[in-house]
């Protein structure tokens, strides 16, 4: 009876796990504007995996959205300085791609004017404006697409801010990476192609 019990449970065990359904990283950033989601793409793995990384290790959790410009990006992460390039806990090697380019909602990593091209490890901006920013194709590395929360960026690069384009009031950052079937990704509005 006990071994008749135990291969049962073994047989329900992997058939619900030979069952199991697949599921997507997806980019989450709450603000106090509301929350932003945006697909990682496959195409450019080290910064999607850089991505991952620093999302989990809770790295951002206690910086801002340290410039936003209407019209343009709202980026945050490490500060857009040479002393924030040089926190930045490592650089990556650009990954551009033809296909994928800086439309309304690209993800991209940030960086300085180095002369390789590398991204800051630690710094995103997403883009706001609805045309897009074709002068940034092949220069900086895009490495996601929002599908939820444009609104919250709209929102983002509308308020007050200094002559250094920061934020008069802080906007914080709860960076994190959330894994959501086809069917959440749908119900939360990805209109992409889920393979």
């Amino acid at each position: 009876m006990l071994k008749t019990f135990s291969l049962l449970a073994l047989s329900i065990v992997l058939v619900s796990s030979v069952y199991k359904e697949k599921t997507y990283a997806v980019g989450q950033i709450k603000t106090p504007k509301g929350e932003i989601l945006f697909q990682l793409y496959d195409e450019t793995p080290n910064h999607k995996a850089s991505f991952i990384k620093l999302a989990n290790q809770h790295y951002w959790d206690t910086l801002t959205f340290n410039r936003v410009i209407n019209n343009f990006v709202a980026q945050g992460g490490c500060p857009d300085t040479p002393a924030g390039f040089s926190d930045s806990p490592y650089l990556l090697k650009p990954e551009f791609r033809k296909e994928i380019r800086h439309i309304y909602g690209a993800v991209g990593a940030g960086r300085d004017n180095n002369p390789e091209m590398l991204s800051a490890g630690c710094q995103f901006y997403i883009v706001q404006n609805k045309n897009g920013l074709a002068r940034l194709d092949d220069k900086f590395t895009v490495f996601g697409q929002v599908f939820k929360g444009m609104d919250v960026v709209d929102a983002i690069t509308a308020v007050k801010t200094d002559s250094l384009d920061a934020p008069l009031s802080p906007i914080s950052l709860k960076v994190s990476v959330i894994q959501l079937t086809a069917k959440e990704l749908k119900e939360k509005g990805f209109a992409g192609k889920i393979e």
